[in-house]
């Protein structure tokens, strides 16, 4: 991942609506969640979660797919995972940590 790449993933997650979107996808897993039940959850019209579906998708961190006549918008979890592999590649001076909980280090 490039840092232009890693800054525009960051800058789409950096409101509060499209973080709750990603995380909301995070958690439906691989089936993802149709517009409806996302506009739902989030609180928000149609017309302002196209916005924030439309950014997210943008910045390579969702996909949209087609089920006959139905959209689904699942989370990039490839696109997730290199962007956390980027924001740690150098964790720790190169030393690697075992875990989050219990670092061997930092």
């Amino acid at each position: 991942m490039e840092n232009k790449d890693a800054v525009q993933s960051l800058a789409a997650l950096a409101h509060e609506t499209r973080l709750n979107i990603f995380r909301a996808l995070v958690v439906a897993g691989p089936q993802g969640l149709n517009p409806g039940v996302l506009a739902e959850q989030a609180g928000i019209p149609a017309a302002t979660l196209s916005f924030h579906l439309k950014e997210l998708s943008h910045a390579g961190l969702i996909v949209a797919r087609r089920e006959s006549r139905n959209l689904f918008y699942t989370a990039s979890f490839a696109h997730m995972n290199a962007l956390l592999t980027f924001l740690t590649d150098n964790c720790c001076a190169g030393q690697g940590c075992e875990t989050a909980t219990s670092p061997t280090c930092c």
